[in-house]
């Protein structure tokens, strides 16, 4: 099979020696063009070569999970085909890696490999669900192109989390969960919005939600990892479902409080829950808008601020192996 193999040469939990033992691990079985990542979007232009080409069979991303939306946003650069795509396959090299994990993966480059070389010998593949989020028509965020998102997106305080830990990567900090700690509690003394929320999600034939305080969107489950430990913000979320919300509506001290801690004891069984807490499950299409300029991320990726952003979950959009 020929295979592209894209690195990121920043991934955080990879060496250069560790990518070169992978480099060679893979092909020894595959035909494997390599190919490094110069700037940002770069992956994204790879990945979309590598579907256009029409005789690649594989995309494989080896980096954390940025470097992976980029990639499926490349495959995916036309829409979805899972049957005439290239397939896609992950190694996880960054610090969380939760597209990788959600889907069962190793959390180890090393051991990922061999567990992707033992599903290619067997010819073990899953096609997964995805997100697309838009600008809304008719809005001031009209023109923002669509982009595909894998595992989660948020709008509001967690994106504000998301922003803040890449300002600080970029002053050279490295990406830690207690950089991430730190965030989140800088955040959340600075946010002006918690006490009265100012997103309302709209979707068909229903009733809007309004003052929502945040939202999170996820595609599976867990929504993110501290370490360790996954966080279930959306239990039922699934690759095989559309997309799941979780919002709040109310972020007093007392309110984000007992939301850490649910977050922090939640089980594939049970999430945050509560008067303050709105949860919806596949979810094919809504929109949510914000009366003032909210942040907005999606796979950890900080995307700047948004007034509106539609979103759809698409079933069957890609093919990965597993």
């Amino acid at each position: 099979m020929r295979a592209l193999l894209v690195v990121n040469p920043s991934a955080t939990t990879t060496s250069a020696r560790t990518r070169d033992v992978l480099m060679h691990a893979l092909a020894s079985d595959l035909k494997l063009e390599v190919a490094t990542t110069e700037y940002r979007g770069h992956a994204r232009d790879l990945a979309r070569r590598a579907a256009e080409d029409g005789t690649t069979g594989l995309v494989v991303a080896l980096g954390g999970d940025g470097t992976v939306n980029e990639v499926v946003n490349g495959l995916l650069h036309g829409g979805p085909d899972p049957e005439g795509l290239p397939r896609l396959a992950v190694v996880p090299g960054g610090s969380t890696n939760v597209f990788a994990r959600a889907l069962g993966l190793p959390n180890d480059a090393v051991e990922a490999t061999g567990a992707l070389l033992d599903a290619l010998r067997d010819g073990t593949e899953r096609t997964v669900g995805l997100g697309l989020a838009a600008g809304t028509p008719g809005t001031a965020d009209e023109g923002v192109p669509s982009r595909w998102f894998t595992f989660c997106a948020g709008f509001g305080f967690d994106a504000g989390v998301v922003g803040r830990v890449e300002q600080q990567r970029e002053r050279g900090k490295r990406s830690t969960h207690a950089l991430y700690v730190r965030q989140v509690m800088r955040q959340f003394l600075g946010e002006p919005n918690r006490r009265h929320g100012t997103i309302t999600l709209e979707r068909p034939g229903e009733e809007p939600l309004e003052n929502l305080v945040m939202s999170i969107i996820c595609n599976t489950a867990p929504w993110s990892y501290l370490g360790n430990r996954p966080l279930y913000a959306s239990p039922q979320a699934s690759f095989d479902t559309a997309l799941d919300v979780l919002g709040f509506t109310k972020l007093s001290t007392a309110a984000a409080g007992r939301h850490i801690a649910q977050l922090m004891t939640s089980t594939p069984e049970r999430g945050p829950r509560g008067k303050h807490a709105v949860s919806l499950h596949d979810q094919t299409a809504f929109t949510l808008h914000s009366q003032v300029p909210l942040p907005f991320q999606m796979d950890g990726d900080h995307l700047g601020l948004r007034t509106s952003v539609t979103f759809t979950g698409v079933r069957r959009a890609l093919r990965v192996i597993v």
